[in-house]
């Protein structure tokens, strides 16, 4: 299973933001009763991290009439084992002709 982030932009007026918290509510989903909300800080988005397969998977969690505008991010984690090679492999290249490392 793969990790989403799965953000859902809704109108920004009262009625608008208060019909949108109602359908998620209204449906039952798990996923959709417990997303988490940002109108109290005028960002008129809701957010949920789910694991499920693919982004596809994802965004079906979503009622069809907010699955066009949803944005569904793939999350990861690094780890210092992976990002280091990243980082000495950058350094070395940015490193002028005939620089020495360290």
């Amino acid at each position: 299973m793969s990790r989403f982030l799965i953000e859902v932009p809704h109108p920004a007026d009262q009625l608008g933001c208060a019909r949108v918290v109602q359908t998620f509510l209204s449906t039952g989903s798990h996923f959709l009763t417990n997303a988490e909300w940002g109108c109290s800080d005028d960002v008129h988005c809701a957010w949920m991290i789910v694991d499920v397969d693919s982004k596809e998977e994802a965004r079906a969690i979503l009622p069809p009439a907010f699955r066009a505008d949803a944005r569904i991010v793939s999350l990861n984690r690094f780890s210092m084992e992976a990002i280091e090679p990243i980082l000495r492999r950058h350094a070395s290249a940015s490193r002028p002709e005939g620089a020495s490392g360290g």
